[in-house]
């Protein structure tokens, strides 16, 4: 029996050696990975339940997996920006009211001011580059004299964006005495998504190849900057593994985009309009990726390199991680508190844009409770609310959790108070786990 044992212990710590190895190897972090599963986990719950009790197993199909990209744009723009405010030891209540106010001014320019002022016709294709313009403005703005009240009046983050949550609300509801503002110029909606929102076929499979490419050459432009400065390279089978692992799934995201079809009237439309003849099977057309989702990859790629390759992102860490010795070592905090506040502002505007372009309207309640999705997102993706460590791809992935969670419950018929329940529950159990990772780790 002893011998049993003990051939087993050695076995498992065999396993367990295997795995730390390969991470340690391919430098993915264990919650990265834990995340995966968990996404994996609910994807499959939740369709293997439709199917069983509801007799219909919608949840990992071509249409809820585009709609669910689609969701969850606007929700993970924001998530890029939370990282940086709470790897910096703040915290950002009022992303969602911003939002809403941002969503309204935007509105109420293109539909009333434009038109009147500039005397520019709904459709003319200046107003979806002007209203872009004044959403991007007005939040950036909003963000950055939140920014100065936390730096320069010392008021902590928590009580000016509690205040500005608040604030910027009933300003959303000033801006037109609660009145929805719709239609939005037809220009302007295309960047929400839908059929004439994405890019089609040819152009995502085209993204898609693109983006592989660029995955290569970072992998190599990294592998070169190492031996450049010394550091531990990576084996190449893991550097391999990492490529082939990135481009399959961009592939995949692209597969599934494009198998998502046009609803047959919008097609009989499109062809009755541009002269197609329709076979008798009907006449498939592929959404491919949505504008909302490529704004959200574009977003992505910047984040990450702002946070990983440039001063701005070294001291933002370094704030994070110690803000006196970082003061003592030269850097400006106050500034760069403002200017952290300043890009969850300008990212703020870009999911104002998204939001309000995919409804076709501005409501007072627009982006509501927006910032619990937040920062539930950048906390599941590993960001520490203790400040110093977090990760840019965390986030988005935990954006696209808690959407998972959402859009599931919605498909198997949870009421809305359960659907609150569950977030609230998923955003502590969250913190419970970093909190037991950083104590393991220490």
């Amino acid at each position: 029996m002893t011998q049993t044992q003990t051939a087993v212990t050695t076995q498992t710590q065999g396993k367990e050696g295997l795995l730390t190895a390969f991470l340690r190897a391919t430098e993915i972090d264990a919650r990265m990975l834990g995340m995966f599963g968990a996404l994996i986990l609910i994807w499959v719950g939740f369709h293997e339940y439709g199917a069983i009790f509801n007799n219909n197993g919608a949840f990992l199909t071509y249409r809820n997996l585009w709609n669910l990209s689609v969701q969850t744009a606007s929700i993970a723009v924001m998530a890029t920006g939370m990282v940086l405010i709470i790897v910096t030891r703040h915290i950002d209540l009022s992303v969602g009211s911003v939002l809403g106010v941002t969503a309204m001014i935007t509105g109420a320019a293109q539909v009333w001011i434009f038109p009147k002022v500039l005397g520019l016709g709904l459709g003319h294709p200046m107003i979806w580059i002007l209203a872009v313009i004044v959403a991007l403005v007005v939040a950036t703005a909003i963000g950055a004299f939140q920014g100065l009240l936390v730096a320069y009046l010392q008021i902590p983050s928590f009580i000016v964006t509690l205040g500005g949550m608040l604030v910027w609300r009933g300003a959303a509801w000033w801006v037109t005495r609660g009145e929805t503002i719709s239609p939005l110029d037809p220009n302007f909606k295309l960047i929400g998504g839908g059929p004439y929102g994405a890019i089609g076929v040819t152009a995502s499979w085209v993204v898609a190849i693109v983006v592989c490419v660029l995955i290569i050459l970072s992998l190599i432009a990294g592998r070169r900057q190492r031996q450049r400065f010394g550091f531990p390279l990576r084996p190449v089978w893991a550097e391999v593994f990492i490529a082939v692992l990135g481009s399959v799934l961009v592939l995949g995201a692209a597969y599934i985009a494009n198998n998502y079809p046009w609803p047959a009237g919008i097609v009989k439309e499109y062809a009755t309009s541009h002269n197609i003849p329709v076979p008798p099977g009907g006449l498939f057309i592929g959404h491919g990726f949505a504008i909302p989702v490529l704004i959200a990859g574009a977003v992505l790629i910047v984040m990450t390199f702002i946070a990983n390759r440039t001063r701005f992102g070294r001291y933002v860490f370094a704030i994070g991680g110690n803000p006196e010795a970082a003061e003592l070592a030269g850097i400006n905090t106050k500034r760069m508190t403002v200017m952290v506040f300043a890009l969850m502002g300008t990212l703020v505007g870009i999911s104002a844009i998204i939001a309000s372009a995919r409804l076709n309207s501005a409501t007072a309640d627009l982006g509501k409770v927006d910032e619990l999705y937040v920062i539930a997102a950048a906390v599941i993706g590993g960001t520490s609310l203790a400040g110093g460590s977090g990760t840019i791809w965390g986030a988005m992935l935990g954006a696209l959790v808690m959407q998972s969670l959402q859009s599931g419950m919605v498909l198997i018929g949870f009421e809305a108070a359960m659907q609150q329940m569950v977030v609230g529950g998923v955003l502590v159990v969250a913190v419970w786990l970093d909190t037991v990772y950083r104590r393991r780790i220490k």
